[in-house]
């Protein structure tokens, strides 16, 4: 048995929020000790740190087979609950810690306060509020009371927020401000003020990317795809049942699921990690992309079970596809159509300037999507995709469906009928009404799909024509 890390160095990394560097290492000590119930508690917390919750829920599982109790363990367990798309249980499950008055109970409450922001459970966190406590001197705490306080004091709010963005508080703390308070000065028209803010938090908490790798991996697929034919055969039959979206983030990707999840055969399983997870194993294995034709066909099987597993755990009962909102898988098309032959994509595209100011202003993961932190980057990365994704649908032999945004908001029927066409499913009128979805929406548009279609995000970026350069011409008027 190999010798694994120290366990304390570990911790300390996961104690100091250093997820990335954590991470491997805890993946390390529960290959050394594989009956570790704290090493596997130390890689769920590791894996939910940098955003890999799949992972996270099965390490966790694992702990607690092996023997995991207590307060942080049900505290993880309901924040990945939550993040799952299972609020409801999330928040039953911070309740009783907060009854039993746990050590963790101010960590339990803000979580909790946060998964009722998200559930647009309003009501209950006004309560949560007034009810008081010493949670409220967390400061975490602000940012809640100063969403609460939005509603009958704006400017109070705006303000407050702002200040916690520009102190020195905990970087994650300040983004989360930060960012509310971008969304609220971009809606009161104050935008030059949003600008300077969002160009401020993203140089302040944001964290080294590569972008350049990022372009020479889709280049590298823009080079396969361009030859006009597959250089490999899937080593797997198909299988229906999954829908992806492609695009980059703000192009729809969450009316579109929001809409399709109201359909009674299809679920939304939000952006589930499964598809990167499947992209890394691909690399590890020294396939990616050029060799898929090498893809031992044990090793694509135990993929596909892989993906499809970690699928169900969100996927509603009854359902017959589940859809997939990850926000990577443009860049992952040749393992979708290697491990996952009979799947079906949907294209989304948006404006390209629309997107573009939609990401720059919104509090994406500062490491998974550091490329949003400018326009210049954001831009080489919608040119990517643009060049890389519908010839790769098309050389891969992917049944997919195209939609610009734009056309969906002004014809949701039209597309809502082909796409489930696509799916050999009937139409359902529910899917026009996705502002009728009690499912909780984890995505910076959680709170847009809560109003019915509308066009008001169409146009956007003139709101901010000063920003954009001469560069984005590349992509017309629209």
């Amino acid at each position: 048995m190999p010798k694994g890390p120290e366990p304390s160095q570990v911790n300390e990394l996961l104690a100091r929020r250093e997820f990335p560097q954590a991470f491997p290492l805890a993946v390390a000590w529960t290959e050394s000790a594989p009956r570790s119930a704290a090493a596997w508690f130390a890689r769920a917390r590791g894996a939910f740190g940098i955003g890999r919750l799949r992972a996270a829920h099965e390490a966790l599982d694992q702990s607690v087979r092996l023997g995991a109790s207590g307060p942080d363990v049900n505290l993880l367990r309901a924040i990945i609950d939550h993040r799952l798309g299972r609020s409801d249980a999330a928040i039953a499950a911070l309740q009783t810690l907060l009854r039993q008055r746990a050590p963790n109970a101010v960590d339990a409450v803000v979580a909790l306060a946060e998964a009722l922001h998200r559930a647009n459970r309003r009501e209950e966190l006004d309560e949560l509020i007034t009810q008081g406590g010493e949670w409220l001197q967390d400061p975490r705490a602000a940012i809640f009371s100063a969403r609460v306080t939005a509603r009958t004091d704006r400017v109070g709010a705006i303000n407050r927020l702002e200040s916690i963005a520009r102190a020195d508080g905990p970087a994650v703390l300040r983004r989360i401000a930060g960012f509310d308070a971008v969304r609220l000065l971009d809606a009161d028209g104050q935008y030059r003020r949003a600008f300077d803010l969002a160009t401020f938090l993203h140089a302040s908490t944001g964290a080294p990317f590569d972008v350049q790798g990022l372009l020479d991996d889709a280049q590298a697929q823009v080079d396969l795809v361009m030859r006009g034919r597959r250089w490999f055969d899937p080593p797997i039959p198909p299988q229906a049942g999954t829908v992806f979206v492609v695009g980059v983030p703000r192009s729809g990707t969450t009316l579109l699921e929001q809409m399709l999840d109201r359909h009674p055969a299809i679920s939304g399983i939000g952006e589930y990690d499964g598809v990167s997870t499947m992209g890394s194993e691909l690399m590890g294995l020294g396939v990616w992309p050029a060799g898929l034709d090498q893809l031992a066909r044990a090793d694509a099987h135990r993929l596909r079970e892989s993906y499809l597993a970690g699928a169900s755990l969100t996927r509603r009962a009854g359902a017959s596809w589940t859809f997939d909102k990850s926000l990577m898988t443009w860049r992952l098309l040749p393992a979708v159509a290697a491990v996952l032959p009979g799947a079906v994509c949907v294209r989304m595209q948006r404006a390209a300037r629309d997107t573009a100011i939609s990401m720059f202003l919104g509090n994406f993961h500062p490491q998974s999507f550091g490329w949003t932190r400018s326009l210049d980057s954001i831009r080489r990365v919608i040119a990517a995709e643009r060049a890389l994704a519908p010839r790769a649908l098309d050389v891969l032999g992917i049944s997919h469906e195209d939609i610009r945004y734009e056309s969906l908001v002004e014809s949701p029927r039209e597309h809502m009928e082909r796409v489930l066409s696509r799916l050999g499913l009937p139409m359902n009128e529910a899917t026009l009404a996705p502002e009728a979805n009690t499912r909780a929406v984890l995505t910076l548009s959680h709170e847009q799909v809560r109003r019915s279609i509308n066009r008001s995000s169409i146009g956007r970026w003139r709101n901010y024509e000063w920003a954009f350069d001469g560069a984005w011409d590349a992509f017309g008027s629209e």
